[in-house]
């Protein structure tokens, strides 16, 4: 019943945005009340479930959102990601743009956090879209959502392939070198699929594109910028490739087994995008003057209020799922032995991860989940453990959607409707998860 209840309130959330045009902040608390209460976890179980996991996912990303939003209306002011798109436009093909977005985040930027890249990447890809053309949004949004989990989930130092290598005991290496041929595969493939997708009628820009005031007057201001009053390349993109190698850097000690506080302090993503965002201020108010400069930090504080509201909410909506104990339910249906073969293994690890992403509504913590329940059960196995981890995160990209609190973000970013969204960023998770899923069963064949 706690799998049914769950299925009912993801629908009933859905269908309340996009048919009754109700307000997503509304639609998910009404889910959230009715999952808890449904599932019987009790009142004030539910009302605590909601409060902790909005505050959960504000500790975690909250001040990551604000800064990262501030930088970015900073930076539209000064024209800075106009001039990161014509240079991009000079050194890569138009109808190119979305295969190189989704590879670099596949390939370069596992290291970040996710809510990090939506965050930088998100203005870059709507500055970008009018030179694609018709449904140049729509496609450069698709790529980047499937470059940032193919990343995440395949590749080291992704914070999901991270996890499933370390609970299955697979050697680092190992899952780097295979992760890094699926991943970048599946998100090439699944790109060109949606390309074809949006070919045949898939998106409506009426309905699916809903820019926010707040993101027009970005955008009408950008262009009012003097040519001759712009910062060059190297100037604008220092605000953004600082804190990721800020990052980066502290990603990969910490790989390297260094555990020193500085270099903690220095490699933390709230420290490295609050640098990012002063080098942003100070670019601003030298080029656009203190008034122009006050006037886009206010303008992405009216931004930032929205997409945090509605991701906390998206956090409690997860927490209460959590609270109603369905990835236990989950780790009792299933069992294996030895004597399974090797398709029904992959596919029994890729369903597991798939079930929790669709009910839990994070990657990460599907994958996690998963692999928790197989581990015990892995040596068992006749499937190579980088095999399995594989199907995991195969499995755990399936379907990102309206649970998510990446959802929503991704949403207010790209300016986006809530179809729209559904349209882009869980059609193409579920593609690359199902593209991925092949990929790995030949990988089956060579894995020992």
């Amino acid at each position: 019943m706690i799998a049914l209840h769950t299925g009912i309130a993801i629908v009933a959330i859905i269908l309340l945005i996009i048919r009754v045009k109700v307000d997503p902040i509304i639609a998910l608390v009404l889910g959230c009340l009715y999952l808890g209460l449904a599932s019987g976890i009790g009142f004030q179980a539910t009302v605590e479930a909601i409060t902790s996991g909005f505050g959960d996912i504000m500790s975690k990303i909250g001040l990551l959102i604000g800064f990262g939003v501030l930088m970015g209306a900073l930076l539209h002011a000064v024209g800075g990601f106009k001039v990161m798109v014509e240079a991009l436009v000079r050194a890569v093909p138009a109808n190119r743009l979305p295969y190189a977005l989704a590879l670099a985040l596949t390939t370069v930027a596992p290291s970040i956090y996710v809510d990090v890249q939506v965050v930088l990447a998100a203005p870059v890809a709507r500055s970008s879209s009018k030179f694609i053309g018709k449904h140049g949004l729509a496609w450069l949004a698709a790529a980047l959502g499937t470059g940032i989990f193919c990343g995440y989930v395949f590749v080291i130092p992704g914070l999901s392939a991270i996890s499933i290598a370390g609970l299955l005991k697979v050697p680092l290496g190992t899952y780097l070198l295979y992760g890094l041929v699926i991943g970048p595969i599946a998100a090439a493939v699944t790109v060109w699929l949606f390309r074809r997708m949006l070919s045949l009628g898939w998106w409506n820009q009426a309905k699916d594109e809903e820019e926010s005031e707040a993101l027009e007057e970005e955008e009408a201001a950008e262009e009012t910028v003097d040519e001759g009053r712009r910062p060059s390349l190297l100037l604008a993109l220092s605000p953004i490739v600082v804190p990721l190698l800020m990052i980066a850097f502290g990603a990969f000690a910490k790989l390297a087994g260094l555990n020193d506080p500085f270099v903690n302090f220095i490699g933390d993503a709230n420290v490295a995008l609050f640098l990012g965002l002063v080098g942003a201020y100070v670019m601003a108010r030298r080029f656009v003057g203190a008034e122009r400069s006050a006037e886009a930090f206010s303008d992405g504080l009216h931004t930032t209020g929205e997409i945090l509201l509605v991701t906390g909410v998206g956090g409690s909506l997860g927490a209460v799922i959590k609270a109603t104990g369905l990835a236990k339910l989950l780790g009792g249906l299933f069992a294996m032995d030895a004597a399974a073969p090797v398709v029904l293994v992959i596919l029994l690890a890729w369903f597991i991860a798939a079930l929790l992403h669709l009910a839990i509504g994070s990657v990460s913590v599907a994958a996690i989940t998963a692999a928790g329940i197989v581990a015990p059960i892995l040596s068992t196995l006749p499937v190579a453990p980088v095999v399995v981890g594989l199907a995991i995160a195969s499995g755990a990209l399936f379907a990102l959607q309206v649970n998510s609190n990446f959802f929503w973000m991704f949403k207010a970013l790209l300016g986006l409707s809530t179809q729209g969204s559904l349209k882009t960023m869980t059609t193409v998770t579920s593609i690359a998860s199902l593209v991925s899923l092949p990929l790995v069963m030949v990988a089956a064949l060579v894995a020992r």
